[in-house]
């Protein structure tokens, strides 16, 4: 039965903005308080994934989450109507309107942590939706993600779609931005990379040996994960982020390493004792594993972290077997890296499993903190379990010129953080929501439609 992996992209919402709420994300925080683009995201994710699809692969969209969330701010004693909750929030306490007009959602790999049925023994595809509890403005997206995901992978028989492990600090999970699978193929069995920063037991950043940026994903959630979705323990390691790597910008493990299939693309700090964690993937892995390593000196973390080199996408190019079957999809600030490019091109000579590199503009996500791997959540799945997707959310010619023609009707072109407290920005949300349901084919999903 053919298998392949599925991204599962998240369609930037209409709030887009720089708030610069995400603590030790350098992009994020650099360009807090300038003026954002919304169209021209939402545009650029569109694209990126059309790019893919283009390619042959299988390429989902998932919709953005309604902001502002204005039940969120009522829950801390905002009253009245919508207007006036935005006026007094925006009056009163400016930090919880930008986080209630976080588009956060749209980074996918947040959303969940996937482990396809070849690796669980109900073989069931298997699905946790992230409890985001480290972060204000993130906190409030599992709920959504939970009723979404259970919407599209709605076939208990196939899926399990689990609730998100409960919000509290020695359970902080990040999703599919700290886990990564490997196997000979997709088909095949594979060896689950869960990474934290955030040891067993660990009750603050000092705990976790990090002294400038937070440490944000648990030990005891990633390890409550691989129970969840039961993995082979003896295919399933477990993987220390490098204090000093988080401390650099590296936020999650997706901006210091990818993987696809038996290919690792790492960076050697990314983990706290990274010949070790190598040396148990082989040994889980039981067949070739092949590791392009990126040392300090070739690419150092700070331009790794500029540039989101190892936050591309590795994609299998369908059809394709043996040398030149993979494909790094790249986002376009490595084209203008020396360092980045050399890396590059030092992996199309060395790993013969990747013929080649494209690079793509999704410039908005990327000033925000986000590179082409945040915005797609990765999911590999078999012929069957794609026919049993409800909804309409796989992007083909006709989806896509759907897609782009609803966010050039809806989408502004610029947002201010003043624009965050304009009734209208509310109205305008809701209307581009309330259609998008009806072209994805999700029913009333969104609060304000029931």
């Amino acid at each position: 039965m053919p298998t392949v992996e599925v991204n599962f992209d998240g369609i930037v919402g209409p709030t887009h903005n720089y708030a610069g709420l995400s603590p030790g994300n350098v992009a994020s925080d650099r360009n807090r308080g300038e003026t954002s683009s919304p169209k021209k995201a939402a545009i650029q994710g569109l694209e990126k994934a059309r790019r893919l699809a283009d390619l042959g692969l299988v390429q989902h969209v998932l919709p953005p989450h309604e902001r502002p969330d204005i039940p969120s701010l009522r829950v801390l004693g905002f009253e009245g109507s919508d207007k006036q909750v935005l006026a007094t929030a925006a009056r009163e306490a400016p930090d919880a309107l930008a986080a209630a007009c976080s588009a956060s959602a749209m980074w996918a790999a947040n959303a969940a942590t996937v482990s396809p049925s070849p690796d669980a023994s109900d073989a069931r595809l298997h699905l946790t939706p992230a409890n985001l509890a480290f972060n204000r403005h993130r906190s409030v997206e599992p709920a959504f993600a939970t009723a979404v995901l259970r919407r599209i992978f709605a076939d208990e028989t196939r899926f399990a779609v689990h609730d998100p492990l409960p919000a509290t600090p020695r359970l902080f999970d990040e999703g599919a931005a700290n886990h990564t699978r490997l196997a000979r193929r997709h088909a095949d069995p594979g060896v689950e990379l869960f990474c934290f920063g955030r040891p067993a037991g660990a009750g603050s950043d000092l705990d976790c040996g990090v002294t400038t940026h937070p440490a944000r994903q648990s030990e005891e959630a990633s390890r409550a994960l691989a129970r969840r979705h039961r993995l082979d323990p003896a295919r399933t390691v477990f993987a220390r982020q490098s204090p000093g790597a988080i401390d650099a910008g590296v936020f999650h493990n997706d901006v210091i390493s990818v993987g696809n299939e038996d290919v690792l693309l790492v960076h050697e700090r990314a983990y706290d004792d990274t010949p070790g964690v190598i040396e148990n993937l082989r040994a889980a892995m039981g067949g070739p594993l092949h590791v392009f390593l990126v040392t300090e000196g070739e690419l150092p973390l700070a331009e790794a972290v500029d540039t989101y080199f190892f936050n591309s996408q590795l994609v299998t190019l369908p059809g394709a077997a043996g040398e030149g079957r993979m494909l790094l999809i790249a986002p376009g600030e490595c084209e203008q890296s020396p360092r980045a490019r050399e890396c590059a091109d030092r992996l199309l000579a060395e790993c013969p499993a990747v013929g080649g590199v494209r690079f793509v503009d999704v410039r908005e996500s990327m000033r925000n903190g986000g590179g082409p791997a945040c915005l797609r959540l990765r999911v590999v799945m078999a012929d069957a379990e794609q026919a049993a997707l409800a909804a309409r959310t796989r992007l083909d010619d006709a989806l896509h010129a759907e897609l782009t023609a609803w966010v050039e009707r809806h989408y502004r072109d610029e947002i201010r953080p003043a624009d965050l407290a304009d009734p209208a920005l509310l109205t305008e949300t809701r209307a581009a929501l309330d259609e998008l349901s009806r072209i994805l084919d999700l029913g009333p999903i969104y609060p304000f439609q029931r």
